[in-house]
């Protein structure tokens, strides 16, 4: 990795998770069509590259949160006991069945387009009709979990990057969801790029993380999600959550458009 692309990386991870750490968010669902397009990382090596960037970057926010007493909490523990085991089985689908290319840009398209445009219409109907929604059970919240887990092993976000716009979207505050799925994340993520460093021990291929640009991305953001975390009670709730589902439909409908040319 050259001085120009580590700097672009780490401005890349740093703007990204100052914009989603306040929603609980790490950034890896948006840094990663950055990857792939502009510095070249190549599928399936991308998936623990991102990783590594949460493993890095996850401190930031959480240092804040934790200094802040927001980690507290049953949330947290639900979360990580059902992200854990999905995204190890999530690695291994990403390895063994979901190699090329196509296949994986199909798969950004159908998480991000469906989760941004349910995010968005449900904020604007809830600042149409404020009204108390109900909170989703521990069960559900556990099933939930270790679905989105799977996903984001496939994917390269943790998990958590999916399970905070989900929670926020359900009605869920954004100060109680956030700190839980960012915690969430960083385990997530420690195992599942542990995973894929065993996988590519007996695996051929690039599955070994780009290690390099993922910490040069993981240090931006980790001043980027402190930074985020800090801001969080100053920011309102409503844009956030309107920029957010924005985001995801914007880079799931990029991976769309390069799928059907």
């Amino acid at each position: 990795m050259d001085w120009p692309t580590g700097l672009l990386g780490f401005a890349a991870g740093l703007l990204i998770s100052v914009a989603t750490a306040p929603v609980g968010v790490s950034g890896a669902v948006f840094l990663l069509p950055v990857q792939v397009s502009v510095l070249g990382v190549p599928s399936p090596a991308v998936t623990p590259t991102n990783l590594l960037y949460n493993v890095v970057a996850g401190p930031g926010a959480l240092l804040r949160h934790h200094r802040a007493g927001t980690l507290r909490g049953p949330l947290t523990r639900l979360l990580i006991l059902g992200t854990v085991p999905g995204v190890v089985v999530g690695a291994v689908i990403r390895v063994f069945a979901v190699p090329g290319p196509s296949v994986f840009r199909l798969l950004i398209a159908v998480l991000l387009l469906p989760l941004g445009g349910w995010l968005c219409l449900r904020t604007l109907r809830r600042a149409a009709r404020p009204a108390p929604a109900r909170e989703p059970s521990p069960r559900a919240v556990t099933r939930l979990a270790m679905a989105v887990g799977v996903a984001g092993g496939i994917y390269g976000i943790g998990g958590g990057s999916l399970l905070g716009p989900i929670l926020v979207g359900r009605g869920m505050p954004v100060a109680k969801a956030a700190p839980a799925a960012l915690a969430a994340t960083f385990v997530t993520s420690v195992v599942g790029a542990g995973t894929y460093a065993l996988l590519s021990l007996t695996t051929t291929g690039d599955i070994a993380p780009y290690w390099s640009l993922g910490l040069a991305c993981g240090l931006g953001g980790l001043c980027g999600g402190y930074l985020g975390a800090r801001l969080q009670p100053r920011l309102p709730e409503t844009a956030l959550r309107l920029l957010l589902g924005a985001l995801a439909l914007g880079v799931g409908g990029l991976y769309a458009v390069q799928l059907l040319r």
